[in-house]
């Protein structure tokens, strides 16, 4: 990693920490970080999570398919939505 990513990464990890996003942790897993220049020129941490996603326990509560949900949606009084902009950080995760 370069010194100026490295110094963006910290700088990113230093935000998402003080928001509450992420929090110090001694697990042993982990995944590489990469970036990835978005068009206004800044950058976009990602992270490869393919070999990490192999050893993952698979999810046995798949989202529902659209229709299905819009089926099941008729009549109802009170929606909900989800801000995607910085979607990945909406919702906690229970440890």
């Amino acid at each position: 990693m370069s010194p100026s990513e490295h110094e963006e990464v910290m700088r990113q990890l230093d935000d998402l920490l003080e928001k509450g996003f992420i929090h110090p942790s001694m697990s042993p897993w982990g995944a590489p970080v990469l970036f990835v220049k978005k068009k206004d020129g800044s950058m976009r941490m990602c992270i490869d999570c393919r070999k990490l996603n192999q050893v993952t326990v698979k999810n046995r509560y798949p989202l529902p398919r659209i229709d299905d949900l819009f089926d099941r949606s008729t009549g109802a009084k009170f929606f909900s939505k989800i801000d995607l902009r910085s979607g990945y950080h909406q919702l906690r995760i229970r440890e």
